[in-house]
């Protein structure tokens, strides 16, 4: 995923009123102010920060079993189980 300039305007001005074409930021909202270009580079910068930071949840999430299966496991093998088979996803991606 890569973070965009429109990414970071949204951010940092949620809700605003503007267009972006080729980069070229047209401020069209009253009440909030236009952020500056300093101020989009810094915010896609903690943006992607924060997002390389989190990758150990995508990871997590595209290997834990199916929602379904883990009911079923829980069902058939108690919790203690159930953990032992997520605590594998788990060790496998740590926090960072």
């Amino acid at each position: 995923m890569s973070i965009t300039n429109f990414d970071a305007i949204i951010s940092l001005r949620p809700k605003a009123q503007f267009a972006l074409n080729d980069d070229v930021l047209d401020w069209h909202d009253k009440t909030q102010t236009k952020p500056t270009d300093s101020e989009i580079a810094a915010e896609k910068t903690k943006l992607e920060t924060e997002y390389a930071d989190k990758k150990y949840q995508r990871d997590r999430a595209a290997e834990y079993p199916r929602l379904v299966e883990q009911l079923d496991d829980i069902y058939h093998n108690g919790i203690d189980a159930w953990k032992a088979t997520i605590k594998k996803t788990k060790d496998k991606y740590p926090k960072s």
